[in-house]
This record gives C-alpha cells, structure tokens and sequence, in this order.
C-alpha cells in the first residue's frame, strides 16, 4: 500500500457498536466499505479498491465476492496480474 495524505472524518460515535466491531477496528472497515462501494459504482479500479482497503488484490475480490459484487475484470487487468506473476517467478 502506498503512503497517502489522509483525510479525517467524522463518523457516529456508535458506529462501531452497530457494526459490531471493535472501536480498533473501526477505521479499516470503513475504508473497507468506502472501498467496495466505490468499485461498485465503478468510480475506482479492482486495485485501487485494494489500495483503499489495505487488502491485496486477491483479499479485495474476496471481499468483493462476499458481498455480492460482480468483479470487472478485463483484458488490461489479466496482463497486470500476469506480469506481477512472471516478476514473482523471477524472482523467487
């Protein structure tokens, strides 16, 4: 994940109680939520969603699925993961 300025926001204090999670916990599941509704609306990419999250891509299609998303995936998005996967084979 790369090193973003961030932005605070406030949310309702019970939040976290109604999301029933941990007040810890609350900041990355929001960006979690932000995340897959942005992709959702097609606003955002499979890895900027990720990048969001603080997920890899593999965890955000995950979530995705858990959650009922339909994954966009095209040409240009199996090259990327192609040629992620021939760098990790060389070097390894």
């Amino acid at each position: 994940m790369s090193v973003v300025d961030e932005v605070l926001v406030p949310v309702p204090q019970d939040l976290a109680r109604i999301l029933r999670i941990s007040e810890k916990e609350l900041p990355k599941t929001v960006r979690i939520y932000l995340a897959i509704e942005l992709y959702r609306e097609g606003v955002i990419s499979l890895g900027k969603a990720a990048e969001i999250a603080g997920v890899s891509k593999w965890e955000m299609m995950e979530i995705l699925a858990s959650k009922g998303v339909s994954i966009q995936y095209d040409e240009e998005d199996l090259r990327e993961d192609v040629e992620t996967l021939e760098i990790e084979h060389r070097d390894s």
